[in-house]
């Protein structure tokens, strides 16, 4: 199947280069101007200006002229919790009323909340509800996404969860990447022994992840009351052994030293931020690491944005992620995510862009296939409505302008 885009008010994110974007350069979104794009099976074929248009069209089989309309790369979110049981509600109106997280849990609500939900539920269940929350996040523009467990917090439990997440990867068009967040908190019978914890998961858990790959990922919740540095670093560190490659949940609550440790194990991303000094900024811009800033989850709880404006100014290189959850992010729309990282973080639209594609797409080592237009990668397209400039995108932050998504090729 070959797809001709004509008339293209701007092809956006046009790179002949994979790079990480820091810095300045976060800012630098190449686009061409009234373009035709090629599209052949799942891939990008070519591209170019309209005067350059190829002649010879017999074998296209679907011409679409989008004049007034920006093609971008579809969104790439790195960091989700999309495989649970059932939405936490009544706490949202707990907080409303004002109880915080300790009361919360207390009522038996958060993260343990979940994991006795997933626990009652079974597989078919949990890939039924996961897959339309896939086909929704499609539908907004979304086209490669990270997929954590972490609400099992049983051996059982923790396998089920990333056995749904490796049949979503078989069999849906999004580009997926499997995450293993077993220390997301510690269960309530380990809660007074948490070598006791960290060793099923080192001794039991770990073993049958890497056997039967079921996960790209390792992640730990390092933060005060949750898993310490050094414990995450005992976490890690088995994973490692394993092959299997470190992000982090750090710095959310307190600077916890979850960047530093991160940095430390060379990990892919660092996630969260809300809370940074100095010290953590600077070590983060000096490494390879990736900060992925999470804004609705900071605007779903009333805290302090990630300081989006600190770490592009110290070089850091940040993503944009949703933080998709039933506790604390309860939304897989990235167009919300590129609205709140502009008027909350003080983001410019190019930087949100590129935050939320080709930096996401680094954030799950997916760069070489997806995150930018470039010939030979996966055609995951979101295609405006007719629309004035880039600006408008994030500006107008409660209104669908999306006309269409493709995903590898096809029309979602």
């Amino acid at each position: 199947m070959i797809t001709l885009f004509k008339n293209i008010k701007q092809l956006v994110n046009v790179r002949e280069q994979n790079e990480l974007l820091r810095g300045k350069s976060l800012a630098s979104l190449p686009t061409l101007t009234n373009a035709w794009l090629l599209v052949e099976d799942d891939r990008i074929t070519d591209y170019g200006p309209m005067d350059s248009i190829p002649e010879n069209l017999e074998l296209v089989k679907q011409i679409v002229d989008v004049s007034g309309c920006f093609i971008l790369p579809a969104w790439c979110d790195s960091h989700t919790h999309i495989v649970f049981a059932a939405t936490r509600e009544e706490e949202f109106v707990d907080k409303i009323n004002g109880l915080g997280y300790a009361e919360i849990a207390a009522k038996g609500g958060g993260i343990l909340n979940s994991a006795n939900k997933v626990a009652a539920a079974s597989e078919d269940e949990l890939f039924a509800s996961a897959w339309n929350r896939l086909e929704q996040i499609a539908k907004t523009g979304t086209g490669a996404v990270e997929i954590k467990s972490g609400y099992g917090l049983t051996t059982e439990s923790e396998l089920k969860m990333l056995r749904v997440i490796k049949k979503l990867k078989e069999k849906s068009n999004l580009s997926i990447k499997a995450t293993f967040l077993g220390a997301h908190t510690y269960p309530q019978q380990y809660k007074n022994n948490h070598q006791g914890y960290i060793d099923l998961i080192k001794n039991e858990m770990l073993p049958v992840i890497a056997k039967e790959n079921l996960a790209d990922y390792v992640d730990v919740f390092c933060e005060d009351g949750f898993f310490s540095p050094e414990e995450t670093m005992e976490v890690c560190t088995a994973a490692k052994q394993f092959g299997i490659k470190t992000k982090l949940h750090a710095n959310q609550l307190h600077c916890s030293g979850g960047v530093q440790a991160g940095v430390n194990l060379d990990a892919v991303s660092v996630d969260h931020l809300e809370s940074m000094d100095e010290d953590a900024i600077e070590e983060l811009s000096k490494s390879n690491t990736i900060g992925t800033l999470l804004p609705s989850a900071a605007f779903f709880l009333r805290m302090n944005y990630p300081p989006a404006r600190k770490l592009v100014e110290a070089g850091a290189a940040i993503a944009l992620a949703t933080d998709f959850n039933p506790g604390s992010s309860p939304s897989g729309n990235m167009n919300l995510v590129l609205s709140l990282a502009c008027i909350q973080m003080r983001m410019l639209p190019e930087e949100a862009i590129n935050a939320a594609t080709i930096n996401g797409a680094y954030a799950m080592e997916l760069e070489k296939e997806v995150g930018s237009i470039r010939k030979g990668k996966l055609a995951n397209l979101i295609i405006t409505k007719p629309v004035s400039t880039l600006a408008y995108l994030p500006y107008s932050f409660g209104e669908n302008w999306i006309e269409r998504v493709m995903i590898k090729g096809e029309f979602v």
